[in-house]
């Protein structure tokens, strides 16, 4: 899955949990300040990309994604360990 991609697929799902549409979504956007997340939201973002994209996300990972940037990067991550061990 080519990167842009993966930034679509991120930036609907957490557009699913703010007020943002999916194509006002920046990779730069803060998920506290930009799309409104509380701490919940936050949560809920991170189970949504792993149900999306089969994957799984610890605490800690998930403590560090502040940006949509961030998520996509560590999604594309999840994604590259899956392919390798298919």
């Amino acid at each position: 899955m080519e990167n842009q991609e993966v930034f679509q697929k991120v930036a609907g799902a957490l557009a699913n949990q703010s007020d943002v549409k999916p194509e006002d979504v920046k990779p730069e956007h803060s998920l506290k300040d930009d799309l409104g997340f509380d701490s919940l939201d936050a949560v809920e973002a991170v189970m949504g990309l792993e149900e999306e994209f089969e994957i799984t996300i610890s605490d800690e990972e998930a403590e560090k994604i502040d940006t949509v940037a961030k998520a996509v990067e560590l999604v594309a991550e999840k994604l590259a360990e899956k392919a390798n061990k298919s």
